[in-house]
């Protein structure tokens, strides 16, 4: 590396250490286990909205609400709803009531690591947040308040991020099982995801 790119890189670490703070796994309030163990899930809708900014540039931290690379490069919107879609479904699997609902989330924000930050970056968060809302399927009535979900998570930088690719633990899989954790602990029947942490992140 020759030194312009080596003072580069070292502001670009520079900047994003100072992105250093808390984050979260936390909501409102979870679901009464009593109401939610009388719902049948139907189907679950996720949306990510037009309106939302995306980034493809593989830089530490983009300004952008969408930052996913764990995919091929393609409609990252299209993407992101469809790991939240599945997150959510398997999260609300354990309803199995005899009332039919929907569960709804629109993302607010899917902000996960790019390569450059995974290569070289000391740590890591993929910064999530959505609303979810719960209806009856069969009349559209709503269910619960429309809630919003932080779903923060610490993403595996350098050498662990390596030891996870040999094993199978991508981007994408660890995420997709945290939104099922959350999902779980959020419906009142799961273990309670709802923490604080420190890392580095945008």
């Amino acid at each position: 590396m020759d030194r312009r790119n080596l003072i580069t890189g070292g502001l670009a670490l520079f900047a994003l250490a100072g992105c250093s703070g808390r984050w979260k796994v936390d909501y409102a309030q979870g679901l009464d286990p009593e109401v939610t163990r009388t719902w049948k899930l139907a189907n679950v809708v996720a949306t990510v909205p037009a309106s939302l900014t995306v980034s493809n540039s593989n830089t530490y931290a983009p300004n952008a609400d969408i930052v996913w690379h764990g995919e091929p490069f393609g409609d990252r919107r299209a993407q992101v709803a469809a790991i939240m879609d599945e997150g959510i479904t398997r999260g609300a699997t354990g309803l199995r009531g005899s009332r039919p609902v929907t569960i709804s989330a629109r993302v607010l924000r899917f902000h996960a690591v790019t390569p450059a930050a995974v290569a070289r970056a000391p740590a890591a968060v993929h910064n999530i947040e959505y609303t979810i809302q719960v209806s009856d399927a069969q009349t559209g009535a709503e269910l619960t308040p429309e809630e919003v979900i932080s779903a923060d998570l610490e993403a595996y930088v350098g050498s662990a991020a390596v030891a996870a690719a040999i094993n199978g633990l991508s981007q994408k899989r660890r995420i997709t099982d945290h939104i099922d954790l959350v999902t779980r602990g959020w419906l009142g029947f799961g273990q309670d995801q709802r923490r604080t942490f420190t890392s580095i992140g945008r």
